[in-house]
């Protein structure tokens, strides 16, 4: 029987390109302002999730959670070999912390795949880096966690053993399924994307893109007709609201967020002073002595 694999990724702003309105008066990423990327250690995540995939029958549903803007992320997963993908969108959704933002997933992979073997996710997002998301789920859903994982060394028996790491090294553990796994970025390194699945899943859109995708096809005289022929292919990315899932709305988006930022500094990074060394080894050891007498190595 084939592994049920739930695969959890998150489109995130570039943290590596922070401008001066990265963030709003209410604590909120504003993410206009920054470019999205694809999480990197979900990318981890996934490629763990694909490895299994590559090595026996499992099928792997990916999900993720935020504005429109977030279905690129789940085309990118069908290009690497994903095989469902679903985008848990909703203005109700807006502002969730950890909390909110699991319970809502919770309640997802409730209704989209209940009897799943594997939850595999990245460690933490580069937006928040709480890594809280991924262990919050498990307890909702009443499955074994472990964190922090770098390997899958056996699947067996209704059982895995997994390498995870620890401070000062590494260290085994086996646990019953279904689970729910971390994914470290040291795990892998993320296959590229597949030329043949980019060309079979570029047009891949979910209900809210229709208005801009019809402009690509001229043969369709309406959406109706546009939405037919994506579902008939396989290209349509189903869209998950609040309104679909058994869901309390006191614990979702901002109601259900007790976390509240009170107060945000801006820091400005000022240049500091530069001194500039021969490439010579007289000059090295200079610059190593200089930097052992203020500190800054030992």
């Amino acid at each position: 029987m084939a592994l049920k694999i739930v695969v959890l990724v998150k489109q995130v702003p570039d943290t590596k390109r922070i401008i001066a309105d990265a963030m709003k008066e209410d604590g909120t990423v504003n993410r206009q302002a920054l470019p999205a990327i694809f999480n990197p250690e979900d990318l981890n995540a996934l490629e763990l999730a694909l490895s299994i995939k590559d090595q026996r029958a499992a099928e792997l549903s990916v999900l993720t959670m935020g504005p429109p803007a977030a279905a690129s992320v789940l085309r990118d997963t069908l290009f690497r070999g994903a095989d469902r993908v679903f985008l848990i969108t909703d203005r109700k959704f807006a502002g969730a912390d950890t909390l909110a933002t699991s319970y809502t997933l919770m309640k997802t992979i409730e209704k989209i795949c209940p009897d799943f073997d594997l939850i595999v996710c990245g460690r933490q997002a580069i937006d928040g880096d709480t890594a809280q998301v991924g262990p919050q789920i498990a307890e909702k859903l009443k499955v074994p966690q472990v964190s922090y994982v770098e390997a899958i060394e056996n699947i067996e028996d209704g059982h895995l053993i997994v390498k995870r790491m620890i401070q000062n090294g590494a260290e085994w553990v086996r646990s019953r399924m279904p689970a729910l796994l971390t994914v470290v970025d040291s795990a892998n390194t993320p296959r590229p994307p597949k030329a043949k699945l980019i060309m079979k899943y570029k047009y891949a859109s979910c209900e809210l893109e229709l208005d801009e995708l019809i402009g690509k096809f001229p043969e369709f005289k309406d959406k109706d007709e546009l939405r037919q022929y994506l579902v008939q292919k396989d290209l349509y990315i189903p869209v998950i609201t609040a309104d679909d899932l058994d869901i309390d709305p006191e614990r979702i988006g901002m109601n259900g967020s007790p976390t509240k930022v009170k107060k945000i500094d801006r820091v400005v990074l000022a240049g500091g002073a530069l001194k500039l060394f021969e490439n010579t080894d007289q000059s090295l050891q200079e610059m190593i002595h200089e930097l052992v007498e203020d500190y800054i190595i030992s």
